[in-house]
């Protein structure tokens, strides 16, 4: 029997390929003011000036998690502060999820994003808006070429914001679209290599990024489609002097089951590193409910890419397991999880923060300052 054990330890440390004890670390959250109200699927976002953090939540789903819970609200909190502050709604006729969005200065660029009409049909929003901080209102964008949402954005040299993968209406698709905010205008760059998905994650650090995962779309010959999780990491690289050349390289994928709506953000350590946490093993509908009609449960993993040496390193476990995010926000060693999905597929109202910091080329938890 100890004989069996030792083995399929073995087989473990072999399959999941990272440090088993490392692997056991607990890795403590600090709560911080509540949301206003419980949101799950809200585009987030983060503007650090100096000192002085703020945390930024649009749109989402409300704890009702019914078509007529979907929201436009959104909502602003400075560290430090007793509470929250409204500020103005994303316009726009009806509720939507599955935005993203990410700040350029003091401006957040909100995307895409879906409405759920009362018979549970879903439309893809191809309008987008940028949030001036400072004023204190939205201004529209050019709409998005092919709209998307459950799709994955970030930045390159402060100018270029990649839209990759996503869904559209009734199917995913694999670009790779690119908005200029100094021309602001919007191009097409190296499609996604990878099947084509929506809740996927991913982030980037300087001119390169990382995604992970997502879900496809199977449209088999006879009979109703499916959808399957994806597990499949690429590397994208950009050229800064060809913003819409992407070099892409498929990667070793990360530790353990794919996982469906995590929350990922880059960290400049001692190396640069793409951390994602959170997420499900069950590809789900809105409601937290799997494909496959099972109640789907979140992952407390945290586990990071280092692109200094094209390695995964499994860095522990989270003390509160999440689902259902848009993005993990990063300022210096301090991360942040602003709503989402706990257990029993309860929307929360939880903002939570944890340390990590980069020791010798190895990521840890550390003490939240």
């Amino acid at each position: 029997m100890r004989k069996r054990i030792v083995y399929l330890v073995c087989i473990i440390w072999a399959i999941w390929g990272f440090d088993l004890v490392q692997a056991q670390n607990i890795i403590t959250t600090k709560t911080l003011v509540k949301l206003p109200n419980a949101l799950s699927n809200n585009a987030v976002s983060l503007i650090s000036t100096g000192k002085v953090i703020t945390l930024f939540s649009f749109k989402g789903l409300e704890q009702g998690k019914t078509w007529q819970d979907t929201t436009q609200d959104s909502f602003a909190y400075t560290l430090g502060n007793k509470n929250w502050r409204k500020i103005p709604a994303v316009p726009g006729n009806s509720g939507e999820l599955a935005a993203t969005a990410l700040a350029i200065g003091s401006k957040i660029y909100i995307f895409g994003g879906y409405a759920v009409a009362e018979d549970f049909s879903e439309m893809t929003i191809p309008w987008s808006y940028i949030y001036d901080a400072d004023k204190n209102t939205y201004h529209k964008m050019p709409e998005i070429p092919v709209a998307v949402d459950d799709s994955v954005s970030f930045s390159i040299s402060g100018r270029y914001i990649y839209l990759i993968s996503g869904w559209h209406n009734s199917g995913n698709v694999n670009l790779s679209q690119v908005y200029d905010t100094v021309e602001k205008k919007w191009f097409q760059a190296t499609p996604y290599p990878g099947s084509a998905v929506f809740g996927h994650a991913g982030a980037a650090i300087g001119n390169r990024f990382v995604i992970c995962d997502g879900v496809e779309k199977i449209t088999p010959l006879q009979g109703r489609h499916k959808y399957q999780a994806v597990r499949a990491c690429y590397k994208g690289t950009v050229d800064p002097e060809k913003p819409l050349t992407i070099k892409w390289q498929r990667i070793e994928s990360h530790p353990g089951k794919p996982l469906y709506r995590m929350a990922a953000g880059g960290y400049r350590g001692q190396g640069d590193w793409i951390i994602f946490t959170g997420g499900s093993d069950n590809p789900y509908n809105y409601d937290g409910i799997g494909y496959d009609k099972k109640p789907s449960r979140p992952s407390d993993f945290v586990m990071g890419y280092s692109l200094a040496t094209d390695k995964w390193q499994m860095i522990g476990h989270l003390d509160r397991p999440s689902m259902d995010h848009r993005g993990l926000l990063v300022s210096e060693d301090k991360f942040f999880i602003i709503g989402g999905m706990i257990e029993g597929q309860k929307v929360t109202n939880s903002v939570i923060q944890f340390c990590l910091n980069d020791k010798k080329g190895k990521m840890s938890g550390c003490p939240i300052q």
